[in-house]
């Protein structure tokens, strides 16, 4: 056929072949096919694949292309790996998707890292752990066992547990070996705080005490409270001990001489926890690198200056409800930014630099949970039978681990939790050592720590 009258064929089939219906389109074009030979064919395959197939990502400028990826979500950006080696190549060449695919999981980014494999290898580290959270396999348990009487007191710092016990004991222990490092006689223990050199304790007898660990001397007394000590704290710096009574008084010591500088009477409940922190806010109360001293009661927290003059007046009062219907929970946390205390009706969070509540969250079932820690992306809360994990982002609980029949102190001093890093975002590395300890009916202390991530 002359080219002139195929052209004239071709258009006459072409408007015809549009009037079709659907069908009739595809019939026609089945027609077609079982006619075609080997070349049509062939021709007819490496068309369809470019029209079909057509890669928009490899079209694409690099940059554009990774800007679109960054919308994707971790699970469609795995997929996407397996499409072709193009597709993996370049969206493995994009550090910046794979850290924004680690940060979507809670996890801590050092911008500064650019390795792309690098930042692949962690998210899948980091998949890893969360379903290890979420399929309760995270973590792993151990005992320490050495007290004869009920242990009213732990205090986790660095690697190292402290108990103190109804036996008039106290013991330092290596929470990775199980090892006993130090074992003195105390008093009874209601709180204790330890660093390297010494020990400072907390008792039923009215007293505070200081001990040396290396000897087991007592090297400072301290009296002068009417009701059992439930917390202290204490900073070498400032040579200053504070401590919190069922007296319902927060006295300030001398920590080298044991004399008592200020007594504080403002509360009207026992005295359940005090806490010494450096403010890191500026306020009108306050300034960047002042020591303020906390305490808190059933019902109250409140923020004390932590100067030495006599009967000093509390700088703020701070409670959920105005009519002290509704109780805080014995746990106190403080960075110097935030205040955070759990309660009835849930976590509440302050910020110190207004005294404004900034943030509540509504606990699944916020009069049987209670906080252990709050972190940045994370919070530890517990129960009677579990402890959980809270992705503070969603406010879902995205893991739990059961837990034995433990001692429930209603001053919170019998249960902690240990590393908190993780609870900013894990790292891999943070999600290592002790994750909560607390004491036993039969007098030892139950420990939950991570599994190893292998």
């Amino acid at each position: 056929m002359e080219r002139k009258d195929f052209n004239a064929w071709l258009e006459t089939l072409s408007s015809t072949f549009i009037t079709l219906t659907e069908t009739q389109k595809n019939e026609t074009l089945d027609h077609l096919i079982s006619l075609s030979g080997a070349v049509q064919l062939r021709h007819l395959s490496n068309n369809l694949e470019t029209l079909l197939k057509r890669d928009f990502l490899k079209l694409l400028p690099l940059e554009l292309g990774f800007y679109l990826l960054k919308w994707l979500d971790p699970s469609t950006l795995l997929n996407c790996c397996s499409v072709c080696k193009q597709w993996n190549k370049v969206i493995s060449a994009c550090t910046e998707v794979w850290q924004e695919a680690c940060r979507s999981l809670g996890w801590q980014i050092d911008e500064t890292i650019q390795d792309t494999l690098h930042w692949k290898k962690i998210y899948l580290k980091a998949v890893r752990r969360i379903k290890q959270l979420q399929d309760k396999e995270a973590f792993e348990t151990s005992s320490l066992i050495g007290h004869s009487a009920r242990v009213y007191a732990l205090y986790y710092k660095d690697g190292l547990l402290c108990t103190g016990s109804d036996d008039l004991s106290a013991k330092l222990w290596d929470v990775c070996t199980g090892q006993c490092i130090y074992g003195i006689q105390t008093h009874t223990c209601a709180t204790v705080k330890f660093d390297e050199q010494k020990l400072v304790t907390g008792s039923f007898d009215n007293t505070v005490a200081c001990w040396d660990w290396s000897s087991g001397t007592k090297t400072q007394n301290f009296r002068g409270h009417t009701g059992a000590v439930f917390s202290v704290d204490y900073n070498d710096e400032l040579d200053t001990l504070v401590s919190g009574s069922a007296d319902f008084t927060v006295k300030v010591w001398s920590l080298s001489t044991g004399i008592c500088l200020n007594t504080l009477t403002e509360h009207t409940e026992w005295v359940t926890k005090v806490v010494l922190q450096v403010s890191q806010v500026e306020s009108v109360m306050h300034n960047p690198g002042d020591y303020i001293l906390l305490s808190a009661d059933k019902y109250e927290i409140k923020v004390w200056p932590i100067g030495r003059e006599v009967n000093c007046k509390c700088l703020k009062t701070l409670a959920v409800s105005n009519d002290r219907s509704i109780c805080l929970q014995p746990r106190l946390q403080f960075d110097g930014k935030h205040i955070v205390c759990a309660s009835d009706l849930g976590l509440y969070q302050w910020d110190f630099a207004s005294y404004d509540i900034i943030r509540v969250i509504r606990t699944p079932d916020s009069t049987n949970l209670s906080l252990l820690s709050l972190g940045e992306v994370f919070a530890l809360l517990f129960d009677s039978h579990y402890l959980y994990i809270m992705d503070l982002r969603t406010e879902k609980l995205v893991g739990r681990w059961p837990l034995p029949a433990y001692r429930k102190s209603k001053r919170g001093s019998s249960f902690l939790a240990g590393e908190t890093a993780w609870l900013n975002g894990l790292n891999g590395t943070n999600d290592a050592g002790l994750v909560f300890a607390t004491s036993m009916p039969d007098h030892s202390i139950h420990m939950v720590l991570w599994k190893e991530n292998g």
